[in-house]
Order: C-alpha cells, then structure tokens, then sequence
C-alpha cells in the first residue's frame, strides 16, 4: 500500500471525545480493491492499534469513496487535493531563528516519537455537498505529524 492515501474528512460537532463524529472516508483511486480493503480495516480500527483508538471517535461514517488524491508535505507544510473537492494547503510557524517549529514529548505531540510542527492552515476548502461537508477556511490553526503504519498482523 506503499505510496497510496486515505483521506478522513471530519465533521466533529461538540465535544471532539464524545465520539460523534461523521466521517467522510476517500481512498486512493490508484489502490486495488485489496488495497482499498486493508486500508479501510485499518482506520476503520478493525487491525487494533492506535487507529482503533481512533476509530472509536466515528458515529457515522457517512460514506467510502475512491478518488484521485495527491499531497506532499515538506518539514511540516504542504498542500493535499482531492479531485476537485477538498483543497488544503499549511505551513509551519518559524521560530526567531528561522527554525521550524515543533512540539515534542507533549500532550499535543500526537504521534509518538514523532515532532508535531505548529502550523497555519493556510487554506482549507472542502465541496462536497451531497454529505454536508461545505466549508472554507483561510488562515486557521494546524498541528501536522510524520507517521507511518506498519501491520505485522496476517
């Protein structure tokens, strides 16, 4: 699944642990349907782990699609599309120095031994209106994390 992406678009409304949230899952259009098969059972928590954690959180996933997705993210900025129906784009904030900034080993580090790099949201726009997911934002808080996932399960 190297190389492949799932995109969770999520509208949280309340309280972002009472496990209301209404997910909207996009899969790579690149992936086999073995591919887009393994993907959805592991962040649907069906693997264990930190993404059944995760998992827990959705009431309602609304709908799974496939679509083309591309991104690239960059020492903590970035932009990701969706077809023509989510555009993203963040970059991190900079320290006096120039470095990048980062939180590590804290509560808003939230992907272990991973850096999560304090960000501004440059743009986020999302058009998918057939879900009741429209929404545009300029200028907005982000935390960004570097992960990886790797199943040694059968």
């Amino acid at each position: 699944m190297s190389g492949l992406t799932l995109v969770s678009a999520v509208n949280i409304p309340g309280n972002i642990l009472e496990g209301n949230w209404r997910q909207l899952m996009l899969i790579d259009d690149r992936a086999t349907e073995e591919q887009a098969d393994a993907m959805l059972d592991a962040f649907s928590g069906k693997l264990g782990g930190p993404l059944a954690d995760l998992a827990r959180l959705v009431g309602e996933v609304v709908a799974v699609e496939r679509a083309p997705i591309s991104h690239e993210i960059v020492d903590g900025a970035g932009t990701l599309s969706v077809g023509d129906r989510i555009e993203c784009a963040i970059h991190p904030y900079k320290g006096p120095d120039g470095s990048t900034t980062t939180l590590n080993n804290s509560i808003f580090s939230t992907v272990p031994g991973s850096p999560a790099y304090v960000a501004v949201a440059d743009s986020q726009r999302i058009d998918i209106p057939e879900h009741g997911y429209q929404w545009s934002y300029e200028k907005k808080n982000a935390i960004q994390s570097d992960w990886k996932l790797d199943f040694a399960g059968e």
